[in-house]
C-alpha cells in the first residue's frame, strides 16, 4: 500500500510542478522595444547603402510584433517595393533570421510556407539585440536580393553598437 501511495504522489508531484513554477512567474514580464529614432537611423542607413550602390529602394522597419514602424522609399523606387520591403522584414522578423538563409529552407515545393505576408527572397534581417528579438528591416527595389539585404545589413549595422550598450 505503502509504494502505491508513493507512486501516486510522486505523479501528483509531476503533474503540479509545472503549476507550481507557473505561480512564481511575475504578473508582468518588460518587453525591450525599437524607439522611432533606432528605427528612422536604420531606415536611413539603408537607404543611404543603396544610394551608394547605385540603386534606389524602399526601406520598411518593423517592430517585435511585425507593426510598421518607418518606411522610407526613394524617390524613383516602384511602389510595389513597399509592400515587398515590408514582407521581407516580418519574414526576417518571423524567423529571426536574414531571408537569405530561408532559402534553402523551402526549396522543395511543398515546404513554402503557406503563411500569407511572408517572403522568402533576400533582402530581410532580423534586429536582435544581446538575444533579444526587436523587431526586422526589409529592403527592396535593387536588381538583386543579395544588394537588398546588404543594404538591409547596413542599416542594422548602423545601430547595432548604440543597441548593445542601451542593452
Amino acid at each position: 500500500m505503502s509504494r502505491l501511495l508513493i507512486i501516486l504522489l510522486t505523479m501528483s508531484l509531476t503533474f503540479l510542478s509545472p503549476i507550481l513554477r507557473a505561480e512564481e512567474q511575475p504578473m508582468l514580464i518588460s518587453i525591450k522595444r525599437l524607439s522611432m529614432e533606432s528605427a528612422l537611423r536604420i531606415a536611413r542607413a539603408s537607404i543611404k547603402e543603396c544610394r551608394k550602390q547605385g540603386v534606389q529602394v524602399a526601406v520598411t522597419v518593423i517592430d517585435r510584433g511585425g507593426n510598421t514602424q518607418v518606411v522610407l522609399r526613394d524617390v524613383l523606387a516602384p511602389d510595389v517595393t513597399l509592400k515587398i520591403s515590408f514582407q521581407k522584414a516580418y519574414t526576417a522578423m518571423a524567423f529571426n533570421t536574414a531571408t537569405s538563409k530561408l532559402k534553402s529552407r523551402f526549396s522543395h515545393p511543398f515546404s513554402v510556407p503557406k503563411v500569407q505576408g511572408l517572403l522568402i527572397a533576400d533582402g530581410g534581417v532580423p534586429i536582435t539585440v544581446g538575444g533579444t528579438l526587436l523587431g526586422g528591416v526589409g529592403v527592396s527595389g535593387a536588381p538583386s536580393g543579395i544588394i537588398d539585404e546588404k543594404c538591409a545589413k547596413a542599416g542594422f549595422d548602423a545601430v547595432s553598437g548604440d543597441l548593445e550598450l542601451a542593452e
